[in-house]
């Protein structure tokens, strides 16, 4: 996955992304390059955006 393929507004679970983040670290075989730290940064924050989501949800 590329930054370019991260759906603004896209609805994934927290474990979703979650399992794409650890699939890039394994990948990357725990040093990221360039590009793969910026498809990082931009699963990080969809992480938290499906997790903040949760939280309301669950309220």
């Amino acid at each position: 996955m590329s930054p370019d393929s991260v759906i603004p507004g896209s609805v994934r679970s927290a474990a979703e992304v979650n399992e794409q983040i650890r699939a890039l670290w394994m990948r990357a075989g725990g040093t990221l390059s360039p590009q793969e730290r910026a498809e990082y940064e931009l699963l990080v924050v969809e992480w938290a955006a499906a997790i903040r989501a949760d939280i309301i949800e669950a309220a």
